[in-house]
């Protein structure tokens, strides 16, 4: 079955290029949202609005059109956290025939470089999701939800420490509606506009800024149980974050490794494990603030808990080791453990007899007063066990 992807700008038809044209007027059915098939004049094809829920019933929807010619309408470029990128996946033979996205085209109006751009969509998730890309000096694209977007990221910006930000709402682009409103986010005051809408966000602060990884211990909301910066700094270098994978964060405390794996790449997934309803729920509060509002936690105590998670890339087990928990994670790809007790340094002292791999201690020591000198103040020592598949 061939589906035809085409893009379609606020300017509708007359923005179309001569092939997205053709495969328009070529279809037999033609499937979209209500406002894209509007933009297209008169047609013999079957016009058909996308279901609710969609995914659920995507595969139904192309099974009882198939043998039939298909096109698909799509704002912008398909594949810029639009549907043609879930299309591609689920099927083999599809054409997309992009038109100018919208940040291309805000980009264009601001003068902004590609390179110097990031473009985060919150476009049915969480505009939290924009946390985590705040840093002095960055350049955002932000993909609206509806007309109530930038007065919500305006408000969350500024309870970040970046309300001296300058904010543009760009509106309608590419069509004769288009239109642009600028002002600070801290002082943002302008009613809702269009719902087709992006934010351009110029990142300043007034406060002491985050690093995208090796966060200070105070960025956490936490009761004490916290992987501290410097252990933490060491932790994920054994896991070795890389872009799409997941992690298990099993005893997560307050979530500390699972939010900066997360942080490391916006296609990291993260999954936190913890028994404590109190801590699971400041984990959530952690991962909203610091940007990772899709990081997943699970209340129950492993290994019970692990049952029917998806397959991790890697783990980490931070609270509650014991032999129980650490073999029901063996099947990862890697492993890494902590410990501070005598009870958790002897499983993983057995389990690096039994399976191998690195075993550590880690001891931190921070310069602090004494009297009227400067001593040495000793942390906990903690032990490490790391393992390779």
């Amino acid at each position: 079955m061939r589906i035809t992807v085409v893009g379609v700008g606020a300017d509708g038809w007359a923005g179309l290029s001569g092939a997205a044209r053709s495969a328009v007027e070529a279809a037999e059915v033609l499937i979209g949202g209500a406002r894209q098939l509007d933009l297209v004049p008169g047609s013999r094809a079957v016009k058909v609005t996308w279901p609710s829920p969609l995914l659920p019933r995507l595969d139904a929807l192309f099974a009882e059109h198939r043998g039939r010619r298909i096109c698909v309408l799509a704002s912008g470029d398909p594949l810029l956290s639009g549907i043609g990128t879930t299309l591609s996946r689920r099927f083999d033979d599809v054409e997309i025939l992009p038109a100018l996205s919208s940040p291309t085209l805000a980009r264009a109006r601001l003068k902004w470089s590609a390179e110097s751009t990031e473009v985060i969509s919150v476009v049915g998730r969480s505009p939290c999701r924009v946390n985590r890309a705040l840093a002095p000096g960055a350049r955002l694209l932000v993909l609206s939800e509806d007309a109530t977007t930038p007065a919500v990221l305006a408000a969350q910006l500024t309870d970040a420490g970046y309300g001296p930000s300058r904010f543009t709402v760009l509106e309608e682009l590419g069509g004769p509606a288009e239109r642009q409103v600028t002002g600070v986010a801290e002082s943002w005051d302008h009613p809702p506009g269009a719902a087709l809408n992006l934010v351009a966000i110029e990142c300043e602060t007034k406060g002491e800024p985050l690093p995208r990884t090796g966060l200070p211990d105070h960025a956490f909301e936490h009761d004490g149980q916290l992987t501290k910066r410097d252990v933490r700094a060491i932790t994920l270098a054994r896991l070795g974050p890389l872009p799409g994978m997941l992690l298990w964060d099993v005893g997560a405390g307050s979530g500390s490794v699972a939010i900066e794996w997360s942080r490391a790449h916006p296609d990291n997934r993260a999954i936190a494990i913890e028994r404590d309803p109190d801590r699971a729920a400041r984990i959530t509060r952690n991962a909203q603030r610091l940007g990772v509002p899709e990081l997943r936690v699970v209340v129950g105590e492993a290994p019970d808990a692990l049952d029917g998670l998806p397959a991790p890339d890697a783990v980490f087990v931070g609270g509650g080791v014991t032999s129980g928990v650490l073999d029901a994670c063996l099947h990862a790809p890697k492993v890494v453990a902590n410990g501070v007790t005598l009870e958790t340094e002897a499983v993983l002292a057995a389990a690096y007899a039994r399976h191998g791999g690195d075993l550590l201690r880690l001891a931190v020591e921070h310069a602090a007063p004494l009297g009227g000198f400067t001593g040495w103040t000793p942390a906990r020592t903690v032990t490490q066990w790391s393992f390779t598949r």
